[in-house]
């Protein structure tokens, strides 16, 4: 965490009573689910699903510009719905509780290059259970940027803005990449493991259908409009994972968001826990339309505090949760999309230069956090 802890002035006791008070919040809205929230996904993957088959045939006359336009923006709101409000929360579970088949966690697959087993994993089970630990928790920087002032500087960190654009181009590719965890797999021994074989090997397959998909079915079906859908494919793709990217960097890596050491973790209780996902995520401000487009992790805290509800409660939940965080005297790090941009952009470039002096008892936490 930061020098100055920001949570110091609480005692154990207040801890343990905060994470009452929001278990309390988490079991009245489980006892409230109901029809109406089961109507709200089936209207959305309705709507979703309707808008990429409108901008799909649209598409089949992009070799006209207004068509192109209209069927490229229509193409990337379908795509980032299905993976923001529908293929990322039906993979956290949120929906299960519905018992229906067709929408539920363990058969869901998304339109997406990461097989949805492989992303449940170390987004669910790694992600959520380790937010913002160096060294633990990979989406934290992916494995390629400095996160933190007292990680070790070295010369490759001066590019990581450009790894970070990169990211952020080909962001499914990315996450597909992490899921893997592609970095400590490279060596000839890791790459011979049989089960990394068969993870690699499902990867490849999920990325060859994406491909036939996106690049060589529909463009095809465009016939004289092949050149034109197939740019307005990658343009959609595009736009998707520039978008998703901008999301998960404002929830996690603003200026005001704590990162945390692994020893700062043993032990932890249950009240702990839930105070360290207030302070590793930060929220996005803004209209009802904003906040459905980003799958609601615009609400990124009360979404780390509550990963398994639906996400269509996260409006009425985060009020309560603001309350609580006024109350423990804690800051609510919350802003409208420009700023929290530019404060995860800053923050890049700021830690992809090395420090100009070094942080008193800095040398200690450097042991913990040099294997990031």
């Amino acid at each position: 965490m930061t020098a100055i802890d920001p949570t110091a002035h609480l005692t154990s006791e207040q801890i343990e009573e905060l994470g009452r008070e929001l278990d309390a919040i988490r079991d009245e809205v489980i006892a409230d689910r109901g029809e109406k929230d089961a109507a709200y996904i089936r209207k959305v993957i309705s709507a979703q699903r309707k808008l990429e088959l409108v901008s799909r045939g649209v598409l089949l006359f992009s070799i006209f510009p207004p068509a192109w336009v209209l069927g490229t923006a229509g193409l990337s709101v379908a795509k980032i719905m299905d993976n923001m409000e529908i293929g990322h929360n039906i993979l956290h579970g949120q929906w299960d509780w519905m018992r229906d088949p067709k929408i539920h966690s363990t058969t869901w697959e998304w339109d997406h290059v990461s097989p949805a087993d492989q992303w449940k994993h170390s987004h669910n089970e790694l992600h959520h259970t380790y937010t913002n630990v160096i060294g633990k928790d990979n989406d934290l920087g992916y494995g390629i940027m400095r996160v933190d002032e007292d990680q070790r500087w070295h010369p490759f960190h001066l590019g990581q803005p450009l790894w970070n654009f990169i990211n952020a181009c080909f962001f499914e590719y990315g996450i597909a990449a992490y899921d893997l965890e592609l970095g400590k797999n490279l060596s000839k021994r890791r790459r011979k493991n049989p089960e990394f074989r068969a993870r690699a090997k499902a990867v490849g397959r999920k990325i060859r259908k994406q491909v036939l998909k996106d690049y060589v079915i529909h463009p095809l079906l465009s016939g004289p409009s092949f050149l034109p859908t197939l740019a307005a494919t990658f343009t959609a793709n595009l736009v998707r994972n520039l978008w998703t990217h901008s999301v998960i960097m404002c929830g996690h890596f603003p200026e005001g968001v704590q990162v945390f050491e692994r020893r700062s973790i043993r032990g932890e209780t249950r009240g702990q826990w839930y105070l360290r996902q207030m302070m590793g995520s930060a929220n996005i401000s803004g209209s009802r339309a904003m906040h459905f487009m980003t799958g609601n992790l615009s609400h990124q805290i009360e979404h780390h505090l509550f990963p398994d509800l639906p996400s269509n409660r996260y409006a009425e939940v985060a009020v309560k949760v603001r309350a609580l965080f006024e109350k423990y005297e804690l800051e609510y790090v919350t802003g409208p999309l420009p700023k929290q941009v530019f404060s995860a952009w800053h923050k890049v470039f700021r830690l992809s230069l090395p420090n100009k002096k070094p942080k008193v008892g800095a040398p200690e936490r450097e042991q913990e956090l040099v294997a990031a």
